[in-house]
């Protein structure tokens, strides 16, 4: 039978190493500039899912991790999505250090507590609040693996490293040839110039 608390935290791990990854071999540049029209950069995601571990395997179980309150939390610039990006005076070992920490105060908490064991996310309504560790487990799986998918995506947008197993699949003239294949299903469907 399979452990469901390993389970879900072997799945966070495995992603929350994917986040790290997509920084790889990138310049400061790179790492910092927004990728899409709403701004998501890969370093800002990173920076976003300090906060999530601080709050959600943490704080809400009384265990704020030693460098909480974060910054952007404190002055409250959280709620101007000042977690998404990173400030010039920000370096990227910063963030990455401000990550590892996270996680592993997260793993931490994963190690000491049930699954049902209660917590409360102070940012939530009054009424939803309360929550237990098996829930907050599940958000920060899905909220890791989310924020993963963006990431895989930035890091394709900047320099066409796509998925971990492209390799594996083919080559660049098999991935041409996979997106020509594409493109041409999707031009069945194109509107007519004019």
């Amino acid at each position: 039978m399979t452990d469901l608390k390993a389970e879900l935290h072997q799945k966070l791990t495995i992603t929350r190493g994917v986040m790290v990854a997509k920084l790889d071999g990138l310049s400061e540049y790179d790492a910092r500039r927004p990728i899409t029209a709403t701004g998501t950069n890969l370093l800002g995601l990173v920076k976003h899912l300090v906060g999530c571990e601080e709050v959600y395997l943490g704080t809400a179980f009384d265990r704020p991790p030693p460098f909480a309150p974060l910054p952007w939390v404190e002055d409250e610039s959280v709620w101007e999505n000042a977690d998404m990006w990173v400030r010039p005076e920000e370096s990227r070992e910063y963030v990455l250090d401000l990550y590892d920490q996270a996680c592993r105060h997260g793993d931490a908490t994963i190690e000491a507590l049930d699954l049902d064991s209660p917590g409360s996310v102070p940012h939530w309504p009054e009424e939803r609040r309360a929550t237990t560790l098996g829930v907050l487990l599940v958000r920060m799986v899905d909220e890791t693996a989310h924020h993963a998918g963006h990431a895989d995506i930035c890091r394709e947008l900047i320099d066409g490293s796509g998925q971990a197993d492209a390799g594996e699949i083919g080559d660049a003239a098999y991935w041409r040839d996979h997106v020509a294949r594409i493109q041409a299903a999707a031009d069945v469907f194109k509107p007519p110039a004019g």
